[in-house]
């Protein structure tokens, strides 16, 4: 019967999902628990180097606010 699909189906989507995830939780942990930053276009790139410029310890994951900022 068309049941008897559903335990395979459920361990592809399990192990299908495993490296999407570990990917995640892995950049989340090398970046100070924030979400990896990706620059598409010219402009992101900029600020990423700007974030990475106002840290003052050359991580744009470590964030500063706005009195810092000179």
């Amino acid at each position: 019967m068309w049941y008897e699909v559903l335990p395979g189906l459920a361990v592809m989507t399990v192990c299908l999902t495993i490296p999407g995830l570990s990917t995640m939780f892995i950049h989340k942990l090398t970046n100070g628990w924030k979400e990896k930053r990706v620059a598409q276009i010219p402009y992101q790139w900029y600020m990423m180097e700007r974030d990475k410029r106002v840290s003052g310890e050359n991580k744009y994951y470590k964030s500063k606010g706005l009195e810092n900022i000179h």
